[in-house]
């Protein structure tokens, strides 16, 4: 007999038609083990699942890309429940990681975006009792704009709210104490580098396509893949295009290769972006 919730309620990806043929396989598999595991072991704890990022945006990239996803629970958890649940995502596959949050009934009606303490999974890793900076204005905005439900009602029945203002202030502050806070360190740590040393791709990309997500999100009020952010990046700032062209083919797997040269543009891409994003929507 197949545990609750395994049978009839839960949706194909594929089916839905909302994310590629290519990757819904892999992401159907991936939400599929993880439902059949903790239903056999919480019947009935797990009421909704929902993927979002980047399988959400349609830019998923084999290699590249977690399974980021929003799990509704029906109770608070026990303790029983994190031990459980601790066993659950150590058994799932190493790549590509299964992410998520975990809501709580009462937290699924606040939408809370303080990063506090709740079960979570990063790079395949259970967590509780430790701050969760997933929750935080963009994850919502991203659920209630892009969110594909595997397990639970549609998104627009959630009751999602994104409060404008926390929302702007969340990624300009996100720019200047996450983003530009790492790329501070650079300029020191390249000194005396040649500039034709080879660096890594995955630095790069992330230096380059990172902090144009937020700043689109402070312009547009919506939020895009690292894909896209490469292309606004290149509107934003032309000067970066054919760094940020090639830091997208990296991510889509191409051959591309990145020097200390590159390193410093996008480090320098990090504080032309930020510092735009303060000077047009900053207080």
């Amino acid at each position: 007999m197949e545990p609750p919730g395994c049978h009839g309620r839960d949706r194909s990806l594929l089916l839905r038609g909302l994310i590629p043929a290519t990757v819904s396989g892999v992401i159907e598999e991936l939400t599929r083990r993880y439902l059949h595991a903790v239903d056999r072991a919480l019947p009935g704890y797990v009421r909704a699942l929902y993927v979002v990022e980047s399988a959400a945006l349609g830019a998923w990239q084999p290699g590249a890309s977690d399974v980021d996803t929003v799990i509704l629970t029906s109770r608070p958890p026990t303790r029983d429940d994190l031990a459980q649940l601790a066993r659950i995502h150590a058994g799932m596959p190493r790549s590509p990681h299964f992410d998520g949050v975990y809501l709580e009934p009462a937290l699924a009606r606040s939408w809370p975006a303080d990063g506090r303490a709740v079960p979570f999974v990063v790079d395949g890793e259970f967590r509780t009792g430790a701050p969760c900076g997933e929750l935080s204005p963009a994850l919502w905005l991203t659920l209630r704009h892009h969110g594909i439900p595997v397990r639970g009602p549609a998104v627009d029945e959630l009751g999602i709210r994104v409060d404008p203002e926390r929302l702007r202030r969340y990624n300009l502050d996100n720019l200047r104490e996450y983003w530009q806070a790492r790329a501070a360190t650079f300029p020191a740590e390249l000194a005396g580098v040649s500039p034709d040393t080879p660096m890594d791709g995955g630095l790069v990309s992330w230096f380059v396509l990172g902090p144009a997500r937020l700043h689109h999100t402070l312009a547009h009020g919506d939020i895009i893949s690292k894909a896209a952010a490469g292309e606004y990046l290149a509107g934003l700032f032309p000067e970066y295009a054919d760094l940020a062209r090639r830091a997208v083919s990296w991510r889509a797997g191409e051959a591309e290769r990145f020097t200390a040269t590159d390193l410093i543009a996008a480090v320098d891409s990090v504080n032309a972006v930020a510092d735009d994003a303060w000077s047009r929507f900053g207080d």
